[in-house]
């Protein structure tokens, strides 16, 4: 970065630094239920336990109390989390969490310290686990150098149940979900748990399961199903998660955790295209509805395997030690979709044209080492991270033909080729980071992290190409060449915190985050001709000749939080930055890196306030702005990729075993300067739970004044798609109309 782009940064940031004091307080938050205080001890923050108060950043807890009022009341994981968390964006309602960042820019989501995320950006991290098993969740807002690839935004890390000492102690939960649309318009849910152990050893085991009929919006029609990312409509998941932890001794423990989450298509309701596929090609772009008898030999599905074992030694040559071991195997299908185009204009798909479901494989195992030293004022952590990930990606072509008669009801396996290059990834990070208790308030952070990543990238011939082949269209074609590529990237960060009284903290914070963006959908793209039946290369985008580039987050963020018997608060300004920004092809949808600077800056809070024993209010607040400088001006961020700024707010009653909460949620207007516009919207929730003699009755009704809109993903799913491979209308996804929820819990 040159002088004078270093210097217009540090001059935004310095007067977002000016103005954070008024930001803060004018900043409208989301409340915390339970009482977090200073003294709350959090992971997320340093790798290893730290207080709230020792961090040099913008850390919220979602504590077991407030997020199961969302999720018993019959919110996803992710919607209850775009709900608490004020910097994540609202969340989609299908399979996909795609645009949901943080800050602007993605966020790294874990499970027990365990990366969801791969470098091939599926945006299902949030497919991963039932809400049974979470005990709760930490937020770091902002980038990190801490962490490996997809920190730029932020971490979400959700911490899992665990056993707990004493005799057999059993959960049980049913709870169920209709907007009473049709007979088909429910979800059901059902999980039972079992702990226990004794002072050595300690287990757990959940089941959870969930069943899905149809969505419907609020004008009791049924939601267009997402055929690009794929929704949860008609979708089945079981998750099965078991947890054991067993002192080993003086000073030592180890815990164990091993899941099997598996989340399907499991019905037979599809989206019809029209006769010959006139949806598509245009010659009859309203004939698609939504029917019965689809068939398809490749379902859409999420499943994943995940092991992970932890040791700990608290005296091991007079430090700390963590050593953390896992593997995570994931299995992605997608739903099919049709590649379709009428080139002669006759309303008739042009022969080439195919129908096809992709499935992508991603194998990642680590091991994770920390030592924490305490060299009274300092403290220092410092150890290694090292891991492989590995992936595989194909698609399943079906008969067409067949196809284009049921309008894409009927898809029978033909045969299957590639779908994008394998590669695999092997990183190694050293890292360290210090805290100096410089004086009885005033406390310094700074760290550093050394990352080292080689790429193997598969030799590969054109997704395309393959196809042709495939069909009969050309007899051979040329592979676009393999190689390897490397990444040396050095990340710091350094912070101060400043007590200002017992209830109050000031802190600012510089770090920086990394990722390498999607090599499965930046390399094996080619330029070819047909020659003799034979697809000769003569361009492409290749490890030797077009290596893809990192990209390197850098984040400034200024703070203050507030614990105080009534009023609970912690708000930040932030200003990130960085030299290269992703973009999509249009019609091929592979990934671009363009060098073109972008930035993202806003106010991110939350506040709470207790007006007597009964009564809370509170809210939250995200006000960003996102921009990429081309041609040497500033523009707003393309409205594919931005966020939207958002607020929340909320008022809760409690008194005794019964409780109730109404919500508010408003997403704001976006547009860019291209003319891309995503319509915000409002949505109104109304919470409650009731404790019986045996057990608790929690109740829902989302969407109370069932508001009519699109959601965020529907919008940008049309800037996607249409008109290439649809009309507008065809990826539409509306939000969901006013729901009813119950679900009953019983411990024993």
């Amino acid at each position: 970065m040159n002088d004078e782009r270093l210097a217009v940064h540090r001059r935004t940031a310095l007067r977002l630094g000016l103005g954070a004091g008024a930001l803060c307080l004018a900043a409208a938050v989301q409340a915390d239920d339970s009482a977090i205080t200073l003294d709350e001890m959090v992971v997320v923050g340093s790798r290893a336990p730290a207080k709230i108060s020792e961090l040099a950043g913008t850390v919220w807890i979602i504590e077991p109390e407030q997020f199961m009022k969302q999720v018993r009341a019959g919110a996803s994981l992710k919607s209850a989390l775009g709900k608490l968390i004020p910097s994540l964006d609202v969340a989609p309602q299908g399979r996909t969490n795609y645009g949901q960042n943080m800050r602007g820019r993605s966020v790294l989501v874990m499970i027990d310290g365990v990366s969801l995320n791969s470098s091939r950006g599926l945006s299902r991290q949030f497919d991963s686990i039932d809400p049974f098993n979470i005990a709760r969740i930490e937020v770091l807002s902002g980038a990190t150098a801490l962490y490996g690839g997809g920190s730029t935004g932020g971490i979400v890390n959700i911490i899992t149940k665990r056993g707990e000492r004493g005799g057999a102690k059993f959960t049980s939960q049913v709870g169920a979900t209709s907007g009473f649309n049709d007979g088909d318009d429910y979800e059901a849910r059902a999980a039972q748990s079992v702990s226990g152990g004794n002072e050595t050893v300690r287990g757990r085991f959940g089941i959870a399961v969930q069943r899905n009929g149809g969505f419907y919006d609020a004008d009791g029609e049924q939601i267009v199903p997402d055929i690009s990312q794929t929704d949860l409509q008609y979708n089945r998941s079981i998750d099965l998660m078991g947890s054991l932890d067993a002192d080993l001794g003086p000073d030592q423990g180890l815990s164990v955790t091993a899941q099997y989450y598996d989340s399907r298509y499991d019905g037979d309701t599809g989206l019809y295209l029209g006769e010959d596929l006139g949806a598509v090609t245009g010659a009859s772009p309203e004939s698609f509805d939504i029917r019965d008898g689809l068939e398809t030999d490749r379902e859409p599905a999420t499943r994943r395997h995940l092991v992970n074992a932890t040791y700990q030694h608290d005296d091991l040559l007079g430090q700390s030690f963590y050593l953390q071991g896992f593997s995570r195997r994931e299995e992605a299908s997608f739903h099919p979709f049709p590649y379709v185009r009428d080139g002669n204009g006759d309303g008739m798909p042009d022969p080439g044209s195919y129908y096809s479901a992709s499935r992508q494989d991603t194998d990642v195992h680590g091991l994770k080492g920390v030592f924490v030293s305490e060299l009274d004022p300092v403290r220092l952590q410092w150890g290694l991270d090292v891991d492989r990930e590995e992936f595989e990606a194909d698609q399943m072509l079906f008969d067409f033909p067949l196809a284009a008669d049921s309008g894409g009801l009927k898809l029978d396996e033909t045969t299957t080729v590639g779908r994008y290059p394998g590669y695999q990834v092997d990183t190694v990070s050293a890292f360290a980071q210090g805290e100096w208790q410089a004086t009885k308030r005033l406390r310094f952070t700074a760290g550093v992290r050394q990352q080292h990543s080689d790429v193997e990238v598969d030799e590969f011939v054109g997704a395309r190409q393959q196809v042709a082949v495939a069909l009969g269209y050309a007899s051979s074609a040329q592979a676009i060449p393999g190689g390897s590529n490397d990444y040396d990237t050095t990340l710091v960060n350094v912070g101060a915190v400043f007590d200002v009284n017992e209830r109050n903290q000031l802190w600012t914070n510089f770090a920086q985050g990394f990722e390498i963006p999607d090599p499965g959908k930046y390399y094996g793209q080619g330029s070819y001709e047909l020659v003799d039946g034979h697809y000769v290369l003569n361009d492409s985008v290749n490890v030797d000749e077009s290596p893809l580039k990192g990209i390197k987050t850098n984040q400034l963020e200024i703070g203050w939080r507030h614990f105080g018997d009534r009023l609970t608060a912690q708000a930040a300004v932030y200003y990130a930055w960085s030299d290269e920004a992703l973009t999509n092809d249009s019609e091929s949808l592979a990934v671009e890196v363009l060098d073109e600077q972008t930035r993202d800056y806003g106010v991110e809070g939350k506040v709470s306030y207790r007006i007597d024993r009964q009564w809370r209010l509170g809210g939250t607040a995200h006000l960003v702005r996102s921009e990429q400088k081309t041609d040497g001006d500033w523009q707003k961020r393309d409205a594919r990729y931005a966020s939207l700024s958002k607020a929340t707010a909320f008022a809760g009653w409690q008194q005794g075993g019964t409780g109730v909460r109404l919500q508010y949620t408003r997403a704001f207007d976006l547009d860019d300067d291209q003319g891309n516009e995503i319509d915000g919207f409002n949505t109104v929730d109304l919470l409650g739970r009731q404790t019986l003699p045996v057990g608790e009755l929690s109740f829902g009704v989302h969407n109370l004044l069932d508001a009519d809109y699109t959601t965020v993903w529907g919008q940008r799913a049309q800037l996607f798609y249409a008109p290439y491979y649809g009309p507008e209308e065809m990826f539409a996804y509306k939000g969901r109309g006013r729901t009813y929820s119950l679900t009953y819990t019983v411990r024993y």
